[in-house]
C-alpha cells in the first residue's frame, strides 16, 4: 500500500498528514506510525495527523504522538490540519472541525490561522509552578532566563515525576520579557523532547502568565525556538473565554509512502 502525504510545520512543529477520509491508513499499528515520524529511518516529525470523515463539521483531525500512540489536542498539528482540509477542499475561510476534545472554530487571517480553543477553567497552583489544562496537560514553570534551562533534562524529571508519574504532562519553562511577551520552551509528553514550538503550551504559559500576573494583557506575543504565535483571551473571575492561538502553517513538500499491512 501507498500513502500519499504532505508534511507540514507550524513555527517549527513539524507533522506527516495524511487524507484517511477511506479510512484505508491502519491507525491502529503504532509501530507504523513511530516509524513514520522517526527522523532517522523515517518521513520524521513530532507528530502524524489523519484528515477523517466527520458528521458534525468539515472534518475529524486524529492526531498521534511521535511515539505512535494517539495524543490529546495539538494547537500547531491543528492548524496544519485545517491548512491541509482546505486544500483537499473540505473547508471555507471559516472552520469547524472535530479533535479529540471537541468541536473547534478557525479561520484563516491572512497567511495564519485563528485556532478557538475552548474556555479554560481548570488549574492548579503547585509551589512556584502552575498546571494548566488547554486541550492538553500542561506544567508551567516560569524562570529568569529560558535560554540558560537544560529542556530535556529538567522537562524529563518534571513530565514523569510527581503528581503526574506514567500518564506524565508537557512542560513549559518560560520566560517573561515583555509587557505583553513570554519566551516559551517546551518538553512535550510522547516525542519526549523538546520541541520548537508547543500550541496548546504557548496557550497555558499565556494563562499562567496572567492567572500569576505576571503579564496584565489579554493578547500576548509568544516567541519560540520555531518563531512568533500570538495567544488572546477574555479572562473572567473563574475561567478564560474566548481563547485563540493565532499562527502559520506551512506545507514543507509532498511525497509518498509504501507501506505493508
Amino acid at each position: 500500500m501507498i500513502i500519499s502525504f504532505v508534511k507540514y510545520q507550524g513555527t517549527g512543529n513539524d507533522f506527516v498528514v495524511i487524507d484517511n477520509r477511506d479510512s484505508s491508513f491502519p491507525i491502529k499499528d503504532h509501530a507504523l506510525i513511530a516509524q513514520i515520524c522517526h527522523r532517522n529511518y523515517g518521513i520524521g516529525a513530532d507528530g502524524f495527523i489523519a484528515i477523517e470523515s466527520d458528521t458534525t463539521s468539515d472534518f475529524f483531525m486524529r492526531y498521534f504522538n511521535a511515539n505512535g500512540h494517539e495524543g490529546s489536542l495539538c494547537g500547531n498539528g491543528s492548524r496544519c490540519a485545517i491548512h491541509y482540509a482546505n486544500s483537499l477542499g473540505l473547508t471555507q475561510k471559516h472552520v469547524v472541525f472535530c479533535a479529540a476534545d471537541g468541536l473547534h472554530q478557525a479561520k484563516f487571517v491572512g497567511e495564519e490561522i485563528a485556532l478557538s480553543l475552548h474556555d479554560v477553567s481548570n488549574w492548579e497552583i503547585r509551589d512556584k509552578d502552575l498546571f494548566i489544562d488547554t486541550g492538553s496537560p500542561h506544567h508551567i514553570a516560569f524562570v529568569d532566563d529560558v535560554a540558560a534551562v537544560n529542556v530535556a533534562k529538567s522537562g524529563a524529571a518534571i513530565a514523569h515525576g510527581a503528581p503526574y508519574h506514567a500518564d506524565g504532562t508537557n512542560v513549559n519553562f518560560v520566560e517573561v520579557i515583555a509587557a505583553d511577551g513570554l519566551y516559551v520552551r517546551t518538553f512535550e509528553r510522547g516525542v519526549e523532547a523538546e520541541t520548537l514550538s508547543c500550541g496548546t503550551g504557548v496557550t497555558a504559559a499565556a494563562i499562567g502568565g496572567h492567572l500569576s500576573k505576571r503579564i496584565n494583557a489579554e493578547k500576548i506575543n509568544i516567541q519560540t525556538k520555531g518563531g512568533v504565535l500570538t495567544v488572546s483571551f477574555s479572562a473572567t473571575s473563574d475561567k478564560y473565554e474566548s481563547v485563540v492561538l493565532q499562527g502559520p502553517a506551512i506545507p514543507v513538500f509532498s511525497g509518498k509512502w509504501e507501506i505493508t499491512i
